[in-house]
């Protein structure tokens, strides 16, 4: 069967049909509770939540926004099994088919045990709950803090505990929420408040309820604010059996608030009883120690010392004598000793002195230099011996000394070039005559021929 062809109304945009498919999703599944697997967890840095919910037959994604998140009073992570509420839908981009929930819980432990458990176990972990971070309550405080309902039970309790039991203490109430949005931060608050205002000791608490009621004092703003306070802090959540996380962090533990002022404060009748008694083994006591060094004291005044007390400073005069004899023994060889050494240490440094050493070079570079004017004369006097004859030869041999005996040498001028022959020269040339002693300019005249020369 052949089908008919598509009108162009009739066509839709991959993005209407992704349209069309999650309205008709959103519409016909709508909101549903899901059960499944938490897988691939992981948290954007916008705060919101993306990962997979499966069983053994399937898996769907699923994403939490951020306020739904923050409301969840569990930690979700992979491998937790949940109960989901939320949206079926599409994700456009993608055309996938995803859950938007708004509401987790854990499947079996309730959602409230389950994120006591997991809180208690991280802040044990990072040592909030030792005992060598705990500190000691004072003896008589002053000011007591209070961070507490201005309204509820507890607060009416710890008043009428102080009052009875010490009425002049001072106490400071900061009143701050015990239950509810936003009670933690307020608790957290005041305790921070109180801890800068000095006071001497706090009383953090309220009167009993259910876990739900109680759940403020386990939130983690509340248990890091009571670890960094530097007031000792005890908690006062009225309950006998089980625990908060406050109770576990904080200084000392009281099952109620009525407790607690009872454990700031002591009975004043009780304290004054104390003193007293106190007061009286001080007195006793001290009494006991003055007759004690009385006695003492009358038996040293009859010791035979006392009645001469000179005999005390005669041992001891001569024991000075004697050391000052021997101390000025010692000090005069030691003197001698040093003085000996310093004349030995003196000549040793003359010698090594620059100025001994800088005499001692001069003297020996004026030996060397005297040796080597001696040497240079010895030197010197051998080859002007036998220099001397070779002189007078080479004085013999030189053309002065031929020119002496009236010889003379003719140069051509200007270019004083040695005439050796007659026929060299041309008439008017101008010629050079060097005699024995002296010479003089001629201009020649005539050539003569060699056969002509007498």
């Amino acid at each position: 069967m052949r089908r008919m062809a598509a009108q162009p109304d009739q066509i839709l945009t991959i993005a209407q049909l992704i349209r069309r498919i999650k309205a008709h999703l959103e519409r016909g599944v709508g909101e549903v509770w899901v059960s499944g697997e938490i897988s691939n967890w992981r948290v954007s840095g916008n705060g919101h939540a993306y990962f997979t919910l499966k069983d053994e037959s399937g898996q769907v994604s699923a994403v939490m926004f951020r306020g739904a998140l923050n409301k969840l009073k569990f930690d979700p992570g992979d491998g937790l099994e949940v109960l989901a509420h939320g949206l079926v839908t599409l994700y456009e981009k993608r055309g996938d088919l995803q859950l938007v929930l708004d509401d987790m819980q854990p499947k079996g432990m309730g959602a409230l045990q389950l994120a006591f458990e997991r809180l208690k176990a991280k802040l044990q972990a990072e040592g909030l709950f030792e005992s060598a971070h705990k500190k000691a309550l004072p003896l008589l405080p002053r000011r007591i803090g209070v961070v507490t309902s201005p309204t509820g039970a507890a607060i009416r309790d710890i008043l009428h505990v102080i009052r009875r039991r010490f009425a002049n203490v001072h106490v400071i109430l900061y009143p701050a929420r015990v239950q509810g949005e936003g009670a933690a931060k307020e608790i957290a608050a005041g305790i921070e408040h109180l801890d800068r205002r000095g006071v001497d000791v706090m009383i953090v608490g309220r009167g009993g309820g259910s876990l739900e009621d109680l759940w403020s004092f386990n939130e983690e703003v509340v248990v890091r604010a009571i670890f960094a306070a530097k007031t000792p802090v005890i908690s006062a959540v009225g309950h006998e059996i089980d625990f908060t996380l406050a109770d576990f962090v904080a200084d000392l533990r009281a099952p109620t608030p009525s407790a607690a002022a009872e454990m700031v404060v002591k009975e004043q009748a009780a304290l004054l009883d104390t003193v007293a008694l106190k007061q009286r083994r001080l007195h006793r006591a001290a009494s006991e120690l003055l007759a004690r060094n009385a006695q003492r004291l009358d038996s040293a005044k009859r010791h035979y010392l006392m009645q001469r007390p000179e005999e005390l400073l005669r041992g001891a005069r001569q024991a000075c004598d004697d050391a000052h004899d021997r101390l000025n023994r010692a000090t005069l060889d030691r003197t001698a000793a040093l003085r000996a050494r310093m004349e030995r240490a003196s000549r040793g440094l003359a010698l090594l002195s620059p100025a001994h050493r800088l005499q001692r070079g001069r003297e020996r570079i004026a030996a060397q230099q005297a040796r080597l004017i001696a040497l240079s004369r010895t030197m010197a006097e051998r080859p002007r011996a036998q220099l001397a004859p070779l002189a007078g030869r080479l004085h013999a041999l030189s053309p002065l000394a031929i020119l002496g005996r009236g010889y003379a040498l003719a140069r051509h001028l200007p270019d004083r070039r040695l005439i050796r022959s007659a026929e060299e020269l041309r008439a008017d040339d101008v010629i050079e005559v060097r005699f024995g002693a002296g010479a003089a300019r001629a201009v020649v005249r005539d050539i003569l021929p060699p056969e002509s020369v007498v």
